[in-house]
């Protein structure tokens, strides 16, 4: 399995810096959702405090928590690959404070400083990896337990 990263600590002090000239703090309120699943993606953040946690519709009655975040951990990913619409769900498990980014400045960051880009790019890659198999390995659970008629 690969490592969590957190996105802001991967970055080398200068690029870190730059990029959280960007950053606008934010906090959102036990149980609010934070985005939905198949809405535009056009910022992400970095949670500060607090927990969020990932969902996917997977019926119209049911939504599965694939992921939960905590301090550190990027929030929202979408905002770099077309379409640009979210592929889950978020919702403040607790209260959150984050930092949150425009995804048009920073992809606008990028383009200015290309070694920031690829860094970030890289990083947010690493990230994604990781979500994917651990959206895999809790998918297959909520299969497993389906399919023995726990559900």
């Amino acid at each position: 399995m690969t490592k969590a990263i957190k996105l802001l600590t991967a970055l080398p002090p200068p690029q870190r810096q730059r990029l959280m000239t960007l950053a606008r703090e934010v906090s959102f309120p036990e149980d609010a959702r934070i985005f939905e699943e198949g809405g535009p993606a056009d910022r992400f953040w970095v949670i500060r405090s607090g927990a969020v946690s990932l969902d996917q519709q997977v019926s119209s009655l049911q939504r599965v928590t694939v992921a939960s975040l905590g301090a550190g951990d990027l929030l929202g990913w979408s905002w770099l690959f077309p379409p640009y619409v979210w592929d889950f769900g978020a919702v403040a498990f607790s209260p959150v404070r984050a930092y949150e980014f425009d995804a048009r400045a920073v992809l606008k960051l990028c383009e200015e400083e290309p070694e920031l880009g690829l860094m970030l790019v890289r990083n947010v890659a690493e990230v994604l990896a990781h979500r994917l198999e651990m959206t895999r390995g809790k998918l297959m659970e909520q299969y497993t337990l389906h399919r023995r008629g726990a559900l």
